[in-house]
C-alpha cells in the first residue's frame, strides 16, 4: 500500500501532502502519517514552517466513514491538530475541492486557510448523526459568533470559497495556484495564529436563541441536533480545553449510536443505488422532450430546464397545454425570486423551453419522457408515434407509476433504448428517480439514464419491472393494511398520528388527500374485474371518491379542508366509515399507536421480502434509499429495511403472524430472514 502522507520541501517550508485517494479521506493512515510528519517539520531546524495540501485536487472530504462504527485506532483527529498547534511553526491549510468534516477541523487548527476559487467548506456531521468531533464546535465560532456557528452546524452547510471568505471561515480565496501562494503566505508569517487562544466575539443573547430555535425546529428536536447547539453555546462561557473534552465525549457517544448508524447504512446505500453497468458509456443527451403538461409532466419539463437541457413539452390539449407551460414558468420564476437563479440565467431558461400541440415538435430530441395519464392503451399508441418520430437512438422513457413496462416497450421498435423514469410528485422537488429496466433495456440506455438523474440531482434507485416498481408497490400494500385498520376500528387521524408520530412526514390519508384519490380509485376500477372475490377488500376510499371527495383538491377527502393549512376531522367520514363496518358485521376495536406503527413497518418488510425473492429491487439498502427519499419514512430511522434489522427477530415473526391473519386469503409470506441477512 502507498503511503497517503508524503512530506515534500519547497526551499524552508515543509509541505505536507495528504495522498488517499479519491477523496483523501481521514483515515487512521492518514491521521498517522500527518502526526509523523508535523514532528517531522517541528524538529527540522531548516524549515521555518509547513504547509498542508491534498493531491488530486482536493482537500480533506471527510473522514473515512467505514471508521465510525467501529472504536477508532489512534491517532485521533484531536491530537494531530493539538500536534499543529503546539508547534513552534506556523501552518498553513492550502485548500482544494472539499474541506469537510475532519478536513476542515484540520484546517481549524493551522495558524491560516487559503482556498482555491470553488472550494467548499463545512462541518457536515450532523447529518450523519454526530458533532463534529476535533473541535470544530469550538473552533469555528471563535471565526462566525455562535449564531452562524449554530446555523452552518446543525445545516450541514457547505459553503463556497467566496462566501466562505467573507465569513472568515477562510482567510482569502488564491488568485493563482493555491500550493505556491500557500507556500508564499507560510514563508511570511511572523508567528502563530491559533483559533484555541482567540476568544468568541460577543454577540446578542437573542440572536443566539433565534438561531438554537430555528435550528432545533429544522432539525425536529434530534439528538444530534440538540448536542450540537449546546455544545457550540459552551464555546462562549466555558474554558475551550473543558468544552473541547465535551465536544469529544459527545462525538464519541452519538458516532457509536443507531441514529448515527442508520444515516452512516443511507450514506452507502445511496451511492450503491444509483451505480449503473460498469464500463458503458452514457450517451449525452441535450434535447429533452416531454409529453404531457399535467402537474406531473410539468414538473418534469421544470427538473429538465434546471439541469440545463432544452426542453420541448407538448400536449394535444391546448388548454392543458397552456396550463403546463404556466406551471414551468411559475418554476422558473420562483427559482429567480429565491435567488438560485440570477437574471441572466432565468433569461437562459427559458430560451431554452418551447411547447407545442403537434408530436412532431420532437423530432429533433435525444430523449422523450411520457407522462400522461396511467392508460395502457393510450401510453402504448404514444410511444409508438413516439418511437416514429424520434432518431433511430433516441432514448425513450415512461413515467409510468404502476403499468406493465415489458409490454409498454413492446410498442417501441428497438426497444433496448426505452426504460422507465418514474419521478415522484412535484418532480422539480422531490430528489428520488426510481429508474426502471424493462426487460429490453440496454444497458448503455440504463447508464443514460443515470447520467440524465445525476445532472437532474436526483437521487436513483435502480429497479426492474414489476407492478408498482419498488416505493408504489410497498406503499400500496401498507396503505392497504391501514385500510384494513379503518375498517376494523381505527380512525384516519389515529393512524395518520401514529405513523407522523414515528417520524414519518405524513400519515397515509393526508397522503391520499394531498396526492388526490381519484387516481388510485381508477386503478382499483381497471383491476374490478380480476381481482380475487375471497380477498379481503375496503371499500371506503371508493365510497369517499364516489361522494365526490378526492382530496384536497376537491376540499374534501378522508379530511375535511376550509384553507390551506392542515385537514380536519369530518363526522361525514365518519359516519361513512360506520356505515361500512355496519355493512360486514364489523364491531370495531381499539388500536394502540405501538400496534398501528408495527403494522405498518412490518408490511413493508414483508412486502420488499417479495420484491427482492422477486427480482422487482436490485439490492436490499435499495428499498430503504426508495422510502427515505420518495415516502417520508424518518431519515435517521435508515429506512424500513435497516430499522427491521435493528429489532428482535422473535418480535419480527410474530408481528408478520398476526398480519398474516389480519390479511386472510392472498397473504404471501416473504423472507425475513434471508432480507434482512443480505443487508
Amino acid at each position: 500500500m502507498t503511503d497517503p502522507i508524503r512530506l515534500e520541501r519547497e526551499g524552508n517550508v515543509g509541505v505536507i501532502v495528504i495522498d488517499n485517494p479519491p477523496i483523501n479521506a481521514g483515515s487512521t493512515d492518514v491521521r498517522r502519517g500527518l502526526l509523523e510528519a508535523v514532528a517531522a517539520i517541528d524538529a527540522d531546524p531548516e524549515l521555518v514552517a509547513g504547509v498542508l495540501i491534498g493531491a488530486g485536487g482536493t482537500f480533506i472530504a471527510g473522514s473515512d466513514i467505514r471508521e465510525f462504527g467501529k472504536p477508532l485506532e489512534q491517532p485521533e483527529l484531536p491530537q494531530v491538530i493539538v500536534a499543529i498547534e503546539q508547534s513552534a511553526k506556523p501552518f498553513v491549510a492550502a485548500l482544494e475541492g472539499a474541506a469537510l468534516g475532519g478536513g476542515y477541523e484540520l484546517a481549524l487548527g493551522c495558524d491560516m486557510r487559503i482556498a482555491a476559487p470553488g472550494t467548499v467548506v463545512g462541518l457536515p456531521e450532523v447529518t450523519l448523526g454526530m458533532i463534529p468531533g476535533a473541535g470544530g464546535t469550538q473552533r469555528l465560532p471563535r471565526i462566525v459568533g455562535v449564531a452562524k456557528a449554530i446555523e452552518l452546524i446543525c445545516a450541514g452547510t457547505r459553503v463556497e470559497a467566496t462566501e466562505a471568505a467573507k465569513l472568515g471561515m477562510i482567510d482569502h480565496v488564491a488568485a493563482g495556484p493555491v500550493r505556491e501562494e500557500a507556500i508564499a503566505q507560510a514563508r511570511g508569517l511572523a508567528g502563530k495564529r491559533r483559533l484555541s487562544e482567540q476568544a468568541v466575539p460577543a454577540q446578542d443573547p437573542a440572536a443566539i436563541a433565534a438561531a438554537a430555535d430555528k435550528a432545533s425546529k429544522a432539525g425536529r428536536g434530534r439528538p444530534p441536533v440538540v448536542a450540537a447547539i449546546d455544545a457550540i453555546k459552551a464555546a462562549a462561557v466555558r474554558p475551550f480545553a473543558e468544552a473541547l473534552a465535551e465536544e469529544r465525549a459527545v462525538f464519541t457517544q452519538l458516532r457509536l449510536g443507531t441514529e448515527a448508524a442508520a444515516l452512516r447504512h443511507l450514506f452507502f446505500a445511496e451511492r450503491n443505488a444509483a451505480r449503473g453497468p460498469k464500463g458503458v458509456v452514457a450517451r449525452p443527451l441535450n434535447h429533452a422532450g416531454v409529453v404531457g403538461a399535467g402537474t406531473m409532466g410539468s414538473g418534469i419539463a421544470a427538473a429538465l430546464l434546471n439541469a440545463g437541457l432544452t426542453v420541448t413539452l407538448v400536449d394535444s390539449n391546448a388548454e392543458a397545454l397552456a396550463r403546463g407551460v404556466a406551471a414551468v414558468d411559475g418554476s422558473i420564476a420562483r427559482w429567480r425570486k429565491s435567488g438560485r437563479l440570477d437574471e441572466r440565467g432565468e433569461a437562459d431558461m427559458r430560451a431554452r423551453f418551447t411547447s407545442s400541440g403537434d408530436l412532431e415538435a420532437l423530432a429533433a430530441c435525444d430523449c422523450a419522457i411520457e407522462a400522461i395519464v396511467e392508460d395502457m392503451d393510450l401510453k402504448t399508441q404514444l410511444l409508438g408515434k413516439l418511437a416514429a418520430i424520434l432518431a433511430p437512438d433516441a432514448l425513450i422513457a415512461s413515467n409510468t407509476s404502476y403499468l406493465d413496462l415489458d409490454a409498454l416497450t413492446a410498442a417501441v421498435d428497438k426497444p433496448e433504448r426505452m426504460l422507465g423514469l418514474h419521478f415522484f410528485n412535484p418532480a422539480q422537488v422531490m430528489r428520488l428517480l426510481e429508474v426502471v429496466q424493462a426487460a429490453t433495456s440496454s444497458d448503455e440506455t440504463l447508464a443514460t439514464a443515470l447520467a440524465l438523474a445525476k445532472r437532474m440531482g436526483k437521487q436513483a434507485v435502480v429497479a426492474r419491472n414489476g407492478y408498482g416498481f419498488v416505493g408504489n408497490r410497498i406503499y400500496a400494500a401498507y396503505r392497504r393494511q391501514c385500510e384494513f385498520m379503518l375498517e376494523d376500528g381505527a380512525s384516519p387521524e389515529q393512524i395518520d398520528a401514529a405513523l407522523e408520530g414515528f417520524g414519518f412526514a405524513m400519515g397515509p390519508f393526508a397522503t391520499g388527500d394531498m396526492s388526490g384519490l381519484d387516481i388510485p380509485w381508477a386503478i382499483r376500477r381497471s383491476q374490478a374485474a380480476t381481482r380475487d372475490p375471497s380477498h379481503r377488500y375496503v371499500a371506503i376510499p371508493d365510497r369517499l371518491c364516489e361522494a365526490g371527495r378526492l382530496g384536497r383538491k376537491t376540499g374534501a377527502g378522508y379530511y375535511r379542508y376550509d384553507g390551506p393549512g392542515r385537514g380536519a376531522p369530518d363526522p361525514e367520514v365518519r359516519a361513512l366509515i360506520e356505515a361500512e363496518r355496519a355493512t360486514k358485521g364489523i364491531v370495531p376495536r381499539e388500536f394502540t399507536a405501538a400496534e398501528i406503527v408495527d403494522r405498518v413497518l412490518i408490511t413493508m418488510v414483508n412486502e420488499a421480502a417479495l420484491l427482492l425473492a422477486e427480482g422487482v429491487a436490485r439490492q436490499a439498502a435499495d428499498v430503504d434509499v426508495v422510502f427515505v427519499h420518495g415516502y417520508g419514512f424518518p431519515r435517521h430511522e435508515g429506512g424500513p429495511l435497516f430499522w427491521a434489522s435493528r429489532q428482535d427477530r422473535a418480535h419480527l415473526a410474530a408481528q408478520l403472524d398476526a398480519l398474516e391473519a389480519s390479511t386472510g386469503a392472498g397473504f404471501r409470506r416473504g423472507d425475513i430472514d434471508a432480507t434482512l441477512d443480505a443487508l
